[in-house]
């Protein structure tokens, strides 16, 4: 008896980490704006929220983030892919976080370390492009391991003129 429940609570088990996915979050909706983020990071989800989804058109607007570090950040990279259509149409790098070359509060922070963030945010860019888009973030430490990673769905309608 003991050995058919073991074998039930494991076989429970792996299905449960073979069919879950993090669900969608709504980062802002409003008229005539819509950011949605999914976690793409099988074994970690994070929040982010930000404070005022109109304030994205003044180009600096104010975020909350929130991850506990599986990893340590000696040195971090981020890609950006623009997807339209199931094709990726632009593709962004960056080094954030490097030897001598810090960009972020968090560069040198340890495995299990939450981080929390909470102020301003420029993204460097004059507007949002239009449209219905979506935007694939992916994070990675010195040891080329996912730090985090999302999937943005952006549907965006805003007039910049």
């Amino acid at each position: 008896m003991k050995t058919s429940n073991t074998l039930l609570l494991i076989l429970v088990l792996l299905y449960i980490n073979d069919s879950t996915e993090w669900p969608t979050h709504t980062v802002c909706k409003e008229d005539n704006l819509e950011i949605y983020y999914k976690s793409c990071d099988p074994q970690q989800d994070f929040a982010l929220t930000i404070d005022h989804c109109s304030d994205i058109a003044t180009h600096t607007f104010n975020i909350r983030a929130a991850i506990v570090l599986r990893h340590s950040i000696e040195e971090l990279y981020v890609k950006l892919d623009m997807i339209i259509n199931g094709k990726t149409v632009l593709t962004y790098s960056e080094t954030l976080c490097g030897p001598g070359h810090y960009k972020l509060i968090f560069c040198g922070k340890k495995k299990g370390e939450h981080l929390y963030y909470e102020g301003p945010v420029t993204p460097g860019i004059k507007e949002i492009p239009q449209g219905d888009y979506t935007v694939s973030a992916k994070l990675t430490n010195q040891d080329h391991v996912t730090v985090a990673c999302a999937d943005f769905t952006v549907k965006n309608n805003l007039d910049y003129y």
